[in-house]
């Protein structure tokens, strides 16, 4: 008589197995409190929990044992004799973060014959440590020993394959002695252990009680002997979910690691089962939801490549429960799904849940459904080190190993547990004012003394701020003074913890630090983290942010209640056994789902194939087991994003099976199935319609109107081009005074270089006013601009780019001087004061440079570093300084110089550095431009002196200012489309 049974993929295999267990023992209580139930995960014993509810309509149950396949261990499943319990007396398995740290020693003490590290830091080494840990758990999942990494690479293989089995020698040779000497094995191997110790005890002891295991594939080896001994067993049985019985025979003999049905032809033959004897458990033949059975959907949708010409497209009907969203981005998609989730929720008692293994989109879409005030169980959890409490810890050593970096600086102290010591009103707007008055613009020397540099030299209305910025200053440096030496000289993992928190629990309230689910799980985490790494060497103090990020990254919170009822995200093993009435599947791209195959860094596939290692398309098939399993739902909705980061994506082959197994290719003229068509008539229009504004109302153009005595009656001339091209921009800088603040951590850069170089020329000409130029002028000039370029050329970097076309502009720049001497050119003044009366208004400049190449005949000359005007901006009087300082050269408005120009020319110098190093750029019909100017900006005078013309923002699109810092202000986005140029 057979004891393997299947539970097709279209049942609810919680609730299938659940009413044959009853209908079987229900009559006997005791009968059913003696079975015992193994399955694949904890969660699948809470749904088989839950379906026995549902099977006894509520009634009272004594419930059978349960417990997952994993969990075996001492008297776990049930009581032993004195020889059982010897028999599984096993050494205690190290704890995680124990054999992580102790990895990571190893990986640290690693050197090649070079004496290079493998490890250039101890964050970097505990990543190491993990891959380390993943390939040790693989050994003894398969049970592989340690001694055949020794001959796995023969001269065949590349070289860098010999270093990587001598890192491997850690593994083969260290790594089992320090567990000898601690008396420890790891937990995957004593898992693996245990269940073969039973697997014998079963064998030579069977239990007269019934054992029954059900929804387990039998990956592992030890899994599948175990298996084995239940399926011998007189009251045993192994229940497999969703057994293809309707492949042919050569599909059978066909499959490949990546076919769902793999694991369970290689479990049967374990078994010494044919496929044909496996009979359908008790209870589960009837078709569900009243549909044909979909296991021939999923049948045809697997075959494998090499039967595919016996492909047979199921009828139309079996496609009935399926829905498909293709969206443009994850985002869409995310919206797409919450709206399915939501639309479940309308129906009393339905229940729904997403299947993913994206955990980016499983957080977008608990985001979205925020919306309606749902939170949703996500089975994954939540990394800890994205909650406060974490991110904290976080902040406040990469604080200090940047030395009160202003940005690091302001994200600790706008934490919102931060307090130091007072209340988080008063810090926070002390945190303000200090931001604004000692941490903008250029980077601050390290340390909070230059801070307190920058606030004695700072300007305060109400002259108490001052000292309530230097108190905070005062709590921070107190409350890290300790974590902050430790850092400087170098600490032990385990000290340096210990100061963290306590520098920690000065910097927030202890009492918000530690409560919560996400306060408590961290408690619980550096308590294991401290008793881990306690007793390891000291590092270097610059190393701690990174290590201590990678300590905490494996680390997850989930909450223990408050999450809805009939919604949850599970990952695709967690989703095993369990149903819920809408089931989406998301994220079925390549690479997503089924995940990218990828044989881990330190063995290739041959080297896998040589000590019986599974292939990485193993993976493949488990997914696309669970893929299948999903498939056979009450209600399915199949998502995906076309694009991702801008990317075009490729998707799901198990999405590509389906187009071809019901005639549709993607952009072909021919009409797609019709679960495709439903999902965009419906979901993504909704998901396009949800936030799409219902009017379309563009905000107005900004046309302020100040009063005539705010108006400004004097300019420089570098405001009348913002006039000219942003009246806006002249209104909030010049009469509403508003300053853009300094970034943060602000660099010298371009404007810093300009001026510097005016500099540099304004000194040189000062030095050499007139005549022919000293032999050595050109080191002269070196030596000017490398005195006035030292702050902006200090990195490194910027050096070694600007310098050299800095010599190039000054070959040029001497070479042209010394031409235009030659030809009787004379240098009036350099960075010279001038003024214009214009009407009301009055008109300044400074002009860069002004020469007598003639009698009567100046040249105006403007430096610049960046770009030159173009003509059309000077025809249309958009580039008026030259203009003006040409109108006051005619009018003598530079009184520090002799007389007036009987006329002017005008050019631009284009100083950068690039092809000659400069080059000059004459201004064509500056005799014709200059009196339009004057005119132009003399009927602007007298136009906005009248409190009734407004300051318009940018009336002249195709003259737009090229660097605006009132764009936000003036919403230009906004009211842009809702028609041209009004002027």
């Amino acid at each position: 008589m057979t004891r393997v049974f299947t539970i097709a993929l279209d049942r609810c295999f919680a609730d299938v197995l659940a009413r044959g267990i009853l209908a079987a023992y229900g009559d006997e209580p005791l009968a059913l409190a003696d079975a015992l139930i193994l399955l694949p995960t904890r969660r699948s014993v809470r749904a088989l929990r839950e379906a026995f509810l549902r099977a006894s309509d509520g009634k009272p149950l004594l419930l059978p044992r349960m417990a997952p396949l994993g969990d075996v261990d001492d008297g776990a499943w049930e009581p032993m004799s004195g020889d059982d319990v010897r028999a599984l007396a096993l050494p205690p398995a190290i704890a995680p973060a124990e054999r992580e740290a102790l990895l990571a020693q190893l990986v640290t003490a690693f050197a090649d014959e070079d004496g290079q590290r493998v490890a250039q830091s101890a964050a970097q080494a505990l990543k190491l440590a993990r891959e380390l840990a993943s390939l040790i758990d693989e050994l003894a999942i398969e049970g592989v020993s340690f001694g055949r990494l020794a001959g796995l690479v023969d001269s065949t293989f590349a070289s860098h394959w010999q270093r990587t089995l001598r890192f491997l020698a850690i593994i083969g040779e260290h790594w089992p002695r320090i567990l000898a000497e601690r008396g420890q094995i790891d937990a995957i191997d004593r898992r693996t252990r245990s269940i073969r110790a039973q697997a014998e005890r079963w064998h030579t002891n069977p239990p007269a009680t019934p054992v029954i295991a059900a929804g387990s594939t039998g990956s592992q080896p030890a899994t599948r002997e175990l298996l084995a001994a239940i399926a011998g067993l007189p009251k045993g049985a192994v229940v497999l979910p969703g057994l293809d019985r309707d492949i042919d025979e050569a599909s059978w003999r066909a499959l490949d690691f990546s076919h769902p049905q793999f694991g369970l032809r290689e479990l049967l033959q374990a078994l010494d089962v044919e496929r044909g004897a496996v009979a359908d458990w008790p209870g589960s033949a009837a078709p569900p939801f009243g549909q044909p059975s979909r296991g021939k959907l999923a049948s045809e949708l697997m075959r494998p490549a090499e039967t595919s010409e016996a492909w047979v497209r199921p009828p139309a009907s079996s496609l009935e429960h399926v829905t498909r969203a293709d969206c443009a981005t994850p985002h869409h998609e995310a919206v797409v799904i919450a709206l399915a989730l939501r639309e479940v929720l309308e129906a009393p008692g339905r229940t729904a849940a997403l299947v993913t293994p994206d955990r980016v989109l499983a957080r977008r879409v608990a985001a979205e459904l925020r919306r309606w005030k749902v939170d949703i169980d996500d089975s994954a959890g939540q990394p800890l080190s994205h909650t406060p409490p974490a991110a904290l810890l976080q902040l406040l050593v990469e604080a200090l190993d940047q030395r009160f970096a202003p940005v690091a600086l302001l994200a600790l102290l706008k934490h919102p547990l931060t307090t130091l010591g007072g209340t988080r009103g008063a810090l926070l707007a002390t945190a303000r004012r200090l931001d604004i008055k000692c941490l903008r613009g250029l980077k601050p020397a390290p340390g909070l003394d230059e801070i307190r540099t920058r606030l004695a030299g700072a300007t305060f209305g109400d002259p108490d701020e001052r000292d309530r910025i230097g108190a905070l200053l005062d709590r921070l440096d107190s409350a890290t003074a300790d974590l902050a030496h430790a850092l400087e000289d170098g600490a032990p993992p385990d000290r340096l913890l210990d100061l963290t928190i306590a520098s920690a629990e000065r910097v927030a309230a202890s009492q918000s630090l530690w409560s919560g689910g996400a306060g408590e799980a961290l408690a619980d985490a550096l308590a294991r983290l401290r008793g881990a790494w306690q007793g390891h060497a000291a590092i270097a103090g610059r190393e701690w942010p990174a290590l201590l990020g990678a300590m905490l990254e494996p680390e997850i919170v989930r909450p223990a209640y408050g999450r809805h009822p009939r919604l949850a995200i599970w990952g695709p093993l967690e989703a095993r056994l369990q149903r819920a009435d809408l089931v989406v599947l998301g994220s079925l791209n390549e690479g997503t789902w089924p995940p990218s195959v990828d044989t881990g860094p330190w063995i290739n596939r041959p080297m896998r194939a040589a000590l019986g290692l599974p292939q990485p398309e193993r993976r493949v098939g488990l997914s696309a087991h669970d893929f299948t399993e999903a498939l056979g739902a009450e209600r399915v909705l199949l998502t995906r994003a076309e694009r991702e980061g801008g990317a075009p994506t490729v998707p799901s082959r198990w999405l590509a099976r389906l187009d071809a197994l019901f005639g549709y290719e993607p952009g072909a003229p021919v009409a797609p199935p019709e679960y495709i068509q439903r999902g965009r008539r419906s979901l993504l229009a909704w998901a396009e319609a949800i936030d799409a504004p219902t009017t379309y109302a563009p905000w107005l153009r900004p046309e302020p109107r100040p009063p005539a005595e705010a108006r400004p009656a004097v300019l420089p001339v570098s405001a009348i081009e913002q006039w000219r091209r942003d009246p806006y921009g002249l209104y909030a800088r010049r009469i509403l005074r508003l300053r853009l603040l300094d970034p943060l951590e602000a660099e010298l850069g371009a404007a810093e270089r300009g001026t510097a170089l005016h500099d540099a020329f304004d000194e040189f000409l000062k030095a050499h006013p007139s005549g022919t130029l000293p032999s050595d002028a050109l080191a002269r000039f070196e030596t000017m601009g490398e005195q006035h370029l030292a702050r902006v050329l200090a990195a490194p970097a910027e050096r070694a780019f600007w310098w050299p076309r800095f010599k190039r502009l000054a070959r040029w720049f001497v070479a042209t001087e010394n031409a235009r001497r030659g030809a009787g050119t004379r240098v009036l003044g350099s960075e010279i004061e001038g003024a214009l009366q214009l009407g009301p208004l009055r008109v300044e400049a400074r002009a860069d440079r002004i020469d007598e190449i003639g009698p009567d005949v100046w040249e105006i000359i403007d430096y610049k570093t960046g770009r030159v005007p173009q003509k059309k901006e000077m025809v249309a009087l958009f580039a008026p300084q030259l203009l003006l300082e040409a109108a006051m050269a005619e009018r003598g408005g530079f009184a520090t110089l002799p007389g007036r120009a009987g006329s002017a020319h005008l050019s631009y110098w284009q100083a950068n550095g690039l092809g000659d190093g400069g080059s000059v750029n004459p201004v064509a019909d500056s005799d014709d431009l200059v009196p339009r100017m004057l005119a132009l900006v003399e009927r602007m005078a007298t136009l906005y002196a009248s409190p009734d013309t407004p300051y318009r923002a940018v009336p002249w699109s195709a003259f737009m200012p090229f660097f605006n810092d009132y764009k936000h202000l003036e919403r230009i986005a906004e009211w842009s489309t809702a028609g041209g140029d009004e002027e």
